[in-house]
């Protein structure tokens, strides 16, 4: 597979400067290590991110369109009550996610740190086989979703450029940022999150001001839309059942706004300073990220705009992906605010500028952590000078060509499908990366190193066994629309679960061709092999003193 022979890639899996070969992985007794980033002859990854660049990365990396446009349709089908539910669900959800990563990623920050990376070792080769190929095609179709969303934002002030033009501007762009030295993504993300950190803070600032009736009109609007026209309305069925659905509904579709975006901490693991520092900070971080900018967030929009508002409805059946449909802009609009709604236009184009920016960047790791173990050509392990595998970026900067789609309008409708499949692409990867942890936890507390974790979560197991558990039932009822009467179509049963068959057939099939082990005993999971150097990393690190009060809050923030 790959141009290579099974020899080749058993070998692959056990590649190691600090452990010996494994065993055939056809035999139950193999043993996965990690660091196969020694070949001189590709180069390796380098660590040229900073504390802040990671620290923002966490704080605002992507959040992109789907806080800022896709919440208007969630509102506009279900209501205001169901859409602050679902996010306050899915934050839980992901704050479950961004903790097990930080374990992860903490103990053994190496080159081409990956959530394949870590299935492979604490789990079994297919299984990280079919993870790390739905990581890498989701990450290629994110990136085309918010390039094409920015050319469309900036529509909205101009319209006689052929759209062709910017998605050129804006996909070469990202390229740029992620082909040459990895400290120019860091910084343009650095600036890039500090944006949208601001622009997001200043709309709820807004918000609270909006509640209280301080605008322009003096109309205090307190939670009058959650009274007038209703805080649910109720979906594919009447009463309580309707209202249960429209929870549902708008959990399926809230997941879109965080998909993805906890794994950048890790794919930043082994280009990242001082990781076993930083890391652990930005999971700490994290859960200021979830309650201000998704959870207050969605609290303004249900209290700023009504579900059944003209404008949203017209915005979202135009097929606008631009501030016109955006719940923001039009409640600055209702509130007779003028020409804010371009600074917030200007805004929501930063934001899908810099979640393709990131998506760019988790995409081509992924694919570069997928030939480090053997699952992907070798050749793409190669690196430039700057540490960067530019081959990585090109390949994913192919596959995101397909926003070129959205320049006819038959073939958006397309593209938009499968976009779609980038959420349940998403549900499935915290699926695995969630039992990838537990066979983690398995392996230290087999090892009587459990205690030896540079960061210890809270709550741990049990928030992660209930995460498994919800994730598992969302992405088994994700299309249950289809399945009420009349409402069944072809395209829609395939965009809710298509990927569900692809990942099981990539995993079968690796499964059956090298003949690996169900999964990776406990007392033979590798957690030894590159654990001395991060802990000899940890010791040369020497953090930051802050002298004065300014000092003090810039450190504690990056």
């Amino acid at each position: 597979m790959f141009g290579s022979t099974k020899h080749d890639t058993e070998k692959a899996f056990a590649d190691s400067e600090d452990s010996p070969v494994a065993e055939k992985t056809s035999s139950d007794d193999i043993q996965i290590s990690v660091d196969t980033a020694s070949d001189e002859k590709y180069g390796k990854t380098q660590r040229g991110l900073k504390s802040r660049h990671i620290q923002l990365i966490a704080l605002g990396g992507c959040i992109g369109t789907g806080l800022f446009v896709g919440t208007g349709a969630t509102l506009s089908t279900t209501g205001p009550a169901p859409l602050f539910m679902s996010f306050v669900v899915i934050s839980a959800v992901v704050w479950v996610v961004m903790q097990t990563i930080a374990e992860l990623a903490s103990y053994i920050p190496s080159s081409g740190s990956s959530v394949p990376l870590y299935v492979n070792r604490y789990v079994e080769p297919s299984l990280a086989f079919a993870a790390g190929w739905n990581y890498w095609y989701a990450y290629a179709m994110l990136v085309a979703s918010e390039v094409s969303a920015a050319a469309v934002v900036i529509g909205y002030w101009t319209n006689p450029v052929p759209v062709a033009v910017w998605l050129t501007i804006v996909l070469a762009t990202i390229i740029m940022l992620n082909v040459f030295v990895v400290s120019w993504y860091g910084e343009s993300e650095f600036w890039f999150a500090s944006i949208k950190i601001i622009g997001i803070l200043g709309l709820i600032i807004l918000g609270v001001i909006l509640f209280f009736g301080g605008g322009p009109t003096h109309d205090r609007l307190g939670f009058r839309y959650w009274q007038k026209p209703g805080a649910f309305i109720p979906y594919a069925a009447p009463g309580n059942t309707g209202k249960f659905l429209a929870f549902w509904t708008a959990l399926v579709r809230s997941g879109f706004a965080f998909i993805l975006s906890p794994e950048l901490i890790v794919l930043a693991a082994g280009e990242t300073e001082a990781p076993r520092r930083n890391i652990p900070k930005a999971a700490k971080r994290f859960i200021y990220r979830l309650m201000v900018f998704y959870i207050l967030g969605t609290l303004v929009i249900s209290v700023i705009v009504a579900s059944n508002d003209d404008l949203l409805l017209q915005g979202i059946s135009s097929g606008e992906g631009n501030a016109g449909a955006s719940p923001f802009v039009i409640g600055i609009k209702r509130a007779g605010i003028r020409s804010l709604d371009h600074v917030i236009n200007g805004v929501i184009l930063t934001s899908a500028w810099s979640a393709g920016n990131s998506f760019m960047f988790a995409g081509s790791r992924s694919l570069y952590s997928l030939a480090l173990t053997g699952q992907a050509p070798k050749i793409f392990r190669t690196c430039n000078k700057q540490g960067v595998p530019y081959l990585c970026v090109a390949v994913t900067s192919l596959l995101a060509c397909l926003v070129y789609l959205s320049v006819s309008s038959g073939s958006a409708t397309v593209f938009q499908w499968f976009v779609n499949l980038t959420t349940i692409s998403g549900y499935i990867a915290w699926i695995i990366l969630l039992i990838t942890y537990l066979r983690f936890r398995r392996a230290l507390e087999f090892n009587g190193i459990l205690h030896e974790r540079p960061y210890k979560s809270p709550g741990q197991p049990y928030v992660t066994y209930f995460a498994l558990v919800f994730l598992i039932l969302l992405t088994l009822t994700n299309g249950f629309q289809v399945f009420f009467p009349g409402k069944f179509t072809v395209s829609s049963f395939l965009a809710a679960y298509i990927t569900l068959p692809i990942v099981i057939a990539l995993y079968l099939g690796h499964k059956i061709w090298f003949r690996t082990p169900l999964f990776v005993r406990a007392h033979k999971i590798d957690v030894h092999s590159g654990k001395e150097a991060a802990d000899r990393l940890e010791e040369m690190d020497v953090p930051p003193v802050a002298k004065n009060i300014v000092q003090k809050v810039w450190f504690w923030i990056a």
